[in-house]
This record gives structure tokens, C-alpha cells and sequence, in this order.
């Protein structure tokens, strides 16, 4: 998709003077408010970089090589992977905890839905894991495009955000009323 840069700056700042919409009347006559804009364009910047190293984690899990990363970005593949490639730490796990690791986009839901039978829900995650909790009922868990309207639908029907989001998307999970399967996943 290529966004003619002025329609994205427009699009950037309409949605930062939305964080605020008394702010852009009070910039003619307050100048504190010009202090609060720029108090919340940083925090879009803080924000922008987060969800960048998040897409980046997501376009690794979905294969993407550092290669392809950037020359993307513009950058040399060892810019990105310098940048870009520090993994998150991963608790080690015990009896009430696994890491589920090797998941890429294609294959994570599939295998959260196989542990969740047998009662384990995800908690957290990262570029290529989950880290799942042991329960006493089976589990299902969808990932849905942040603010899209599917996300907000699952919410509406009670369905469970886990974490905090990876840019693009948001991990949901909902309890079942069945006693987990017996044994563990292999």
C-alpha cells in the first residue's frame, strides 16, 4: 500500500489531535496547549516504535528474513538484525507453566486450540512463543487485527484479551465448560 506522504501525515496528526479534541481550539490561545501536543506526539512516537519493533517480531514469526526486514526498512539486512533482534526473555517453565515455541503466524491458534483442550491457556507472548498456564477447563483462543471489528466483537462476547498486543495483532482466549483432555499435547 503506498499512502502518499502528505495524506500519511494528515492521517498521523488527526489521529494524535483525537487523543485530545479540545487541543486544537486551545492552540491559538493557550500555550500550555502547545506543551500537551507535544507531550502526545511523543507519546505517538514512544508508540510507533513499539508497534515498529512489534511488526518486525511479526514479520520474523511469519518468516520474513533479516534480508527482506531491510531491505523493507531501508536498511542492511545486519542494520535490522542489530536494531531488531533482541528476543524477549522467556521464564523458564514449571508444572503450571509451558513455553510453546516454534509458532509462527500459521500455526499459532492451531496449536494454542490443542493445548487448550487438554487446559492450558496462553498468558503472554513473544516473536515465536507462548507461554501457556495449566487450568481445570479446556480453552480456545483467536487472534484478531488490532482494533478491527472483529476484535471488538470477541470482546463484546466476552472473550479475553491476553497480554498486551503484538502489532498487528491482538490474542484473545475464552474458557470452555469441559474438563481438559487427558495428557499433554506432544
Amino acid at each position: 500500500m503506498d499512502i502518499p506522504d502528505r495524506e500519511f501525515s494528515d492521517l498521523i496528526a488527526r489521529a494524535i489531535a483525537r487523543l485530545d479534541p479540545s487541543i486544537e481550539r486551545r492552540l491559538d490561545s493557550e500555550p500550555q496547549a502547545h506543551l500537551e501536543l507535544a507531550v502526545l506526539t511523543n507519546r505517538a512516537y514512544e508508540e510507533a516504535g513499539r508497534l515498529l519493533r512489534s511488526s518486525v517480531a511479526s514479520s520474523r514469526a511469519a518468516g520474513s528474513s533479516w534480508e527482506a526486514i531491510g531491505s523493507a526498512l531501508g536498511m542492511s539486512r545486519q542494520a535490522a538484525q542489530q536494531r531488531f533482534g533482541h528476543l524477549p526473555e522467556v521464564p523458564p517453565p514449571d508444572s503450571e507453566h509451558r513455553q510453546l515455541v516454534g509458532l509462527t503466524a500459521f500455526n499459532e491458534i492451531d496449536q494454542l486450540n490443542v493445548w487448550g483442550a487438554h487446559g492450558w491457556h496462553s498468558v503472554s507472548y513473544g516473536p515465536m512463543f507462548h507461554t501457556v498456564e495449566r487450568s481445570s477447563t479446556q480453552w480456545t483462543h483467536k487472534r484478531a487485527v488490532i482494533g478491527s471489528r472483529r476484535a471488538r466483537d470477541l470482546e463484546s462476547k466476552g472473550w479475553e484479551r491476553i497480554g498486551t498486543m503484538w502489532f498487528p495483532w491482538i490474542y484473545l482466549k475464552r474458557p470452555i465448560d469441559l474438563p481438559p483432555e487427558p495428557g499433554e499435547p506432544s
